[in-house]
């Protein structure tokens, strides 16, 4: 069950979203209500799970990790010899170890696992693919899609308001 969230609740999520350095003062004077009215909101939502972590968000061209690649991939189920068959959900939380992947999901269709990988050029991205994706027993083949230019990169939720 989902927990309810009143109109209060989700302006806090949508400015903390855009800006997590922003005081419990600061939010109470943009949504108009009492200080403690925000901290304990936001303290609720902590412990429900709902605002997981606070982090900055990093430039990668700035850190030398501008070339980005998405990486669908295919897991061989039934291999001769394993007592039991390879599990998406193993070969995708093996994957997610690398420092250089960002994002592992299970999907559906004819690929297992779409991968988002940020690296520093094309060449280490070839590396990456040739010299550690593919030792990872269970997977089958990979196709490799470069970004050539990224027009919207967000983690920010659309939030409906509420009416109360």
């Amino acid at each position: 069950m989902q927990p309810k969230l009143d109109q209060k609740d989700t302006a806090i999520l949508t400015l903390v979203q855009r800006n997590c350095r922003l005081t419990a003062r600061e939010i109470a004077g943009k949504i108009n209500s009492p200080i403690t009215t925000v901290f304990a909101k936001i303290k609720r939502m902590e412990n429900l799970g709902i605002i997981k972590e606070y982090r900055a968000v990093l430039d990668p061209k700035k850190l030398d990790c501008g070339t980005t690649a998405f990486i669908l991939a295919s897991v061989t189920y039934g291999v001769r010899n394993e007592e039991k068959p390879f599990s998406q959900r193993d070969k995708a939380a093996e994957i997610a170890k690398f420092p250089e992947v960002q994002e592992v999901h299970i999907i559906t269709g004819d690929w297992d696992l779409l991968i988002k990988l940020r690296t520093e050029n094309v060449d280490s991205i070839g590396r990456f693919v040739i010299d550690k994706l593919r030792f990872v027993r269970g997977i089958e083949k990979t196709l490799t899609c470069m970004v050539f230019e990224t027009c919207k990169e967000t983690t920010e939720i659309p939030l409906k308001t509420r009416k109360e």
